[in-house]
């Protein structure tokens, strides 16, 4: 039975008599032939549109909306009879047409997916061109008669312009930049980059804005080449042709999908679209009190034509689920994997609503101003969701998932919020504010800002007898219509209507995805009477901006009015003129009448904004200039090697000198961390291994700038002779031979200012995710060297960056001519798509193959006999209470080492080791030993999964009352040591002082 045939018993049996009339007269009528329009068929509210299954038509503006329709080309695509009749189901609320109610969607065929085929034989006779709903779109071209009838809404040609992009403009000697020298050295050399972009976070990542005039030169369309850009971290390498993204979560048909397929198998949509960092105009907030992001200036904004698919067309070919099966939220995640984020990917999600809905516009983007994507802008892939902050627009996007919950995603609840003006960073983290979901950021607000007069720009007054011309953006959020922009003389008494040039059309949807240019006619004698030039905008929701700052803690979304102060002055020419000054400048450039404020220089004029007080634990950003400082310290790489001890420590980090010494004793990873890069260029192994917030938290400390000489390359001076222990290093602040054991007598094969390479030489596998490795030293008299308590970081060159973990060997100084790792391995899974780097690089080692080692490091060294250092404080202990979790296990496993194989060591020792299964218990057969052996060694193991018959430990997570039985009270003499992840050492810590323990008294690895 043919389609006509199954749809009208479906349409009799539900007693549809008169649809069921309608749909035999329109198909005969239709299919007579082929140059005639495409036929229009009712079936009870629905229509059949040249093969194409329609939602009801709006009666009110006579209009229809299709599923799926492509855009901008003309598409002839009929569906099987089940098809026809799923859909039909489908959208009368049928629960088998995994469709909720009102939503439209196609349902195809699963069985059948994939393959173009003929619908039914009695659509053959009318031409090859006819084929089922599957996969596949093909595109024909629509005729002239086809044109004239074809419904105005199903085409978004009246969107269409023939944009003229600014870079057909630019011969190839202008785009052809090279790669910038601050990126040499870097996970980035590779990319080209405009040198006039402005840096904002040091040499990397690259993050930076253009210049506000070069930005402006350009007008409505932005090149490229100065598109403002943010990178968390390096920037992959994409690769067209090898290039995939997953679809998965709650779809029928997850699947891999190439750009051929994106660019052959969809239709597509191009237009073009504002991008605005969510941190755009930020310095104006950190001039008010400091946030803990970098200093974006004005220009965090930039307009580009793209080009790619709808993300709702995907999800529909991969037969996305419907709310009532859960598909609540879609996840995109990128290639990157950023330290930061303790080694995740950057991601974020959106709403399944948003994700389906045809009128907001939401693309996997290809394309940027007609050519394909720069790598700095996602190559090769990215999405563009148009309206919304640049924050949930991911790019070298690699993996998209329907889901039932937000994503989990660190940079999803860690960025992109906008918290009350009182809660800092410490306290948005103890009391889990990123976690509040009304404070996300999603949508635009509504901002404008005057780029015309220039900051510093001077107007003679020999130009009094000509209007000046006041310019400058506006911008809103949500599709909506910038309605109007004014700008004030009189500190917002008066306002004047600006003209708005606004080259975009409107969507079909009457969606507006731009920004507009505004500008203004003045009378120079006006500006004579100012003090301030304001500018506010207007959208159709009527939303304005405020005339005063409100601070929060990110400093994101600042969109007060813009002022640009207005003063009398000596022009260059000796005469009288008018200079106009910006509130700031970007990133750590001087200038700014809020800099002014900021050093008071200027305390008796009038401040347009109102201060929102800061804690004094704020922490500072990267890229915040020291207003202490009228000039920035210009301090040679030569002068740096000389502060390399605890007296006196600089490193470099992103091309700036910090000196460290009055944080040795406060930072969390020990003195150790800092001395082993004191004195050289640290940004590689910094990078590495710490947060943006320890990043925010460093600039406190800065002194200067780092001068570039030619003489040396200052990137890597730890590895020249100088920045080494073999060149001209200081001896005298290296840990003193005397306090070591004394079988350091040895060549040592550790060194604390260079990475030592290390070449494997035993491999065993002890489990299916636990393998010990030994790797041979120097010579077989040589030992490690490392104390007991220390660890070392452990690096290697893993997907083109640089990776470095710490590790705790599980041999000692004892143990000559090698060393033992043992590893846990993290494989990847659908919790952790990356799994963890260097475990699976490490179990992925072959004999023969090496490993670069550095240290050692840490802030605890247990002495022996009860005495350790913290910090270099020294204390004596009677008793440890230990607690491990995990590989925590190893730096406890070493001091539990030292103590019970020295038969003169009485100190008492107590371990509570968690994990998950018994079989992640390592190194259990030694310490089942050592309690059988040693009267002062007890240990308890606890376990959160099933456990075997006769199982004589605990079972759960670790509780109080456990800590009670099996741990020692507390007493001056007792101190505890806790190691594993950071949820464990937290609730640690917080037991142990219900149980009387002072926290001066517990210490964690």
């Amino acid at each position: 039975m043919g389609v006509m045939g199954v749809t009208l018993n479906s349409l009799e049996k539900d007693g549809d008599v008169n649809s069921a009339s309608a749909y035999k007269t329109s198909a005969a009528e239709g299919f007579q032939s082929r140059s005639r329009a495409k036929p229009t068929i009712a079936i009870s509210g629905l229509q059949i549109h040249g093969g194409s299954i329609l939602s009801p038509k709006v009666s009110e503006f006579g209009r229809t909306a299709s599923f799926g329709k492509p855009p901008l080309h003309k598409m002839i695509s009929h569906p099987s009879a089940d098809d026809l009749n799923n859909s039909y189901a489908s959208y009368m609320g049928n629960s088998e047409g995994d469709s909720s109610e009102g939503e439209c969607q196609q349902v195809h065929d699963s069985s059948r997916y994939g393959e173009a085929k003929h619908a039914d034989e009695k659509f053959e006779q009318y031409g090859n061109d006819l084929h089922d709903q599957g996969p596949k779109f093909k595109r024909i071209e629509a005729g002239p008669e086809e044109s004239e009838t074809e419904d105005e809404d199903e085409d978004e040609d009246e969107e269409h312009v023939d944009w003229v992009y600014p870079e057909d403009k630019m011969s190839v000697q202008d785009m052809n930049y090279g790669v910038d020298s601050r990126d040499l050295g870097t996970s980035d050399d590779w990319i080209q980059r405009h040198p006039s972009l402005v840096r904002l976070t040091g040499r990397h990542p690259f993050n930076c804005e253009p210049p506000l005039s070069a930005l402006m030169e350009h007008g409505f369309i932005t090149p490229a080449s100065i598109h403002y850009v943010r990178n968390h971290g390096y920037v992959p390498h994409g690769d067209w042709d090898n290039w995939k993204f997953e679809v998965s979560g709650l779809v029928k048909r997850p699947m891999k999908l190439s750009m051929q397929d994106l660019v052959t198998k969809f239709p597509q949509r191009e237009f073009p679209c504002t991008l605005v960092c969510a941190g755009n105009r930020r310095k104006e907030q950190n001039m008010t009190a400091q946030s803990i992001g970098f200093n974006w200036g004005a220009a965090a904004v930039s307009t580009s034509v793209w080009k790619g698919v709808r993300l709702c067309e995907v999800l529909r070919y991969c037969g996305v689920m419907s709310r009532k099966k859960g598909a609540r939220y879609v996840c995109f995640e990128g290639a990157e994997t950023l330290p930061a984020a303790g080694g995740t990917k950057y991601g974020t999600s959106l709403t399944i609503e948003k994700a389906l809905d045809e009128s907001c516009d939401v693309i996997l983007a290809y394309q940027q101003n007609g050519r394909r994507l720069e790598p700095d802008h996602g190559y090769p892939l990215r999405m563009i969701i148009p309206g919304h902050i640049g924050g949930r627009m991911v790019k070298w996007l690699t993996s998209i998932s329907v889901t039932s919950q937000e994503s989990g995603n660190h940079y999803h609840y860690n960025d992109n919020r906008v918290l009350p003006s009182h809660v800092d960073a410490e306290t948005a983290k103890a009391e889990g504010w990123w976690y509040k979901p009304d404070y996300i950021i999603n949508e635009l607000n509504i901002n404008s800002v005057i780029t015309t007069p220039a900051h510093n720009e001077v107007l003679p007054f020999d130009s009094i007898q000509k209007p000046y011309t006041v310019k400058g953006y506006a911008y809103t959020g949500g599709g909506r219509k910038v309605t109007r922009v004014e700008v004030s003389l009189d500190a917002g008494e008066t306002w004047r209507l600006c003209d708005i040039d606004r080259p975009e059309r409107p969507t079909k949807h009457g969606r507006y995805w731009c920004w507009v240019l505004w500008e203004l006619d003045v009378d120079v004698t006006d500006f004579l009477q100012s003090k301030e030039l304001v500018v506010r905008a207007w959208d159709s929701a009527l939303n304005t901006q405020a005339d005063r700052l409100t601070w929060n803690v990110m400093g994101m979304m600042n969109n007060n009015w813009f002022r640009v102060k207005v003063q009398a002055c000596k022009t260059a020419a000796g005469g009288i003129g008018l200079s106009f000054e910006h509130p700031t400048c970007p990133g750590n450039q001087a200038g700014g009448w809020m800099a002014k404020l900021k050093k008071g220089a200027d305390s008796k004029a009038q401040q347009p904004v109102e201060p929102v007080p800061a804690k004094k634990t704020m922490v500072k950003s990267s890229s915040t200039p020291s207003f202490r400082q009228p000039t920035v310290r210009q301090i040679s790489m030569i002068e740096v090697r000389r502060h390399t001890h605890s007296e006196s420590a600089w490193i470099v980090v992103h091309g700036s000198v910090y000196d460290c010494t009055g944080f040795l004793q406060e930072h969390p990873g020990g003195v150790d961390s800092i001395l082993l890069t004191a004195g050289t260029d640290a940004t590689e192994e910094f990078d590495a291994i710490h947060s943006d917030k320890a990043k925010a938290m460093l600039e406190k400390y800065k002194i200067g700038e780092l001068i570039a000489e030619s003489e040396y390359d200052s990137f890597s001076a730890c590895s020249t002779p100088e920045g080494s222990l073999r060149g001209g290093s200081n001896f005298k602040y290296l840990t003193p031979i005397s306090e070591l054991p004394p079988v350091l007598a040895k060549p040592v094969a550790l060194n604390p200012k260079e990475r030592i390479s290390f070449q494997l030489v035993e491999k065993e596998k002890l489990s299916a995710n636990i393998c010990k490795l030994r790797f041979g030293l120097q010579s077989k008299e040589h030992i490690l060297g490392l104390p007991v308590g220390k660890h070392v970081l452990i690096a290697a060159n893993i997907n083109n960056r640089l990776v470095m973990r710490a590790y705790t060997p599980v041999s000692c100084d004892k143990d000559v001519g090698y060393f033992d790792l043992l590893v846990k391995i993290y494989f990847k899974n659908e919790s952790y798509p990356s799994g963890g780097l260097m475990s699976q690089h490490l179990d992925s080692l072959n004999i023969g193959e090496s490993i670069m080692v550095k240290g050692p490091l840490g802030h605890i060294h247990y002495r022996g006999k009860g005495q350790f250092d913290v910090n270099n404080s020294p204390k004596q202990a009677r008793k440890f209470a230990m607690v491990a979790g995990g590989t925590g296990i190893t730096p406890i496993y070493q001091v539990i080492r030292a103590i019970l194989e020295d038969p003169e060591d009485s100190t008492d020792i107590s371990l509570i080791y968690c994990n998950r299964s018994e079989s992640d218990i390592m190194l259990k057969d030694q310490l089942d030993e050592w309690q059988e052996k040693h009267s002062n060694f007890r240990v308890w193991y606890t376990v959160t999964g099933p456990v075997r018959e006769g199982w004589k430990y605990g079972t759960g997570r670790m509780s109080e009352s456990m800590m009670a039985e099996h741990l020692p009270p507390s007493a001056a003499d007792t101190y505890a040591f806790i190691c594993g992840p950071q949820t464990l050492e937290n609730t640690s810590y917080d037991t142990l002082e219900r149980l009387g323990y002072d926290r001066k008294f517990c210490f964690s690895f």
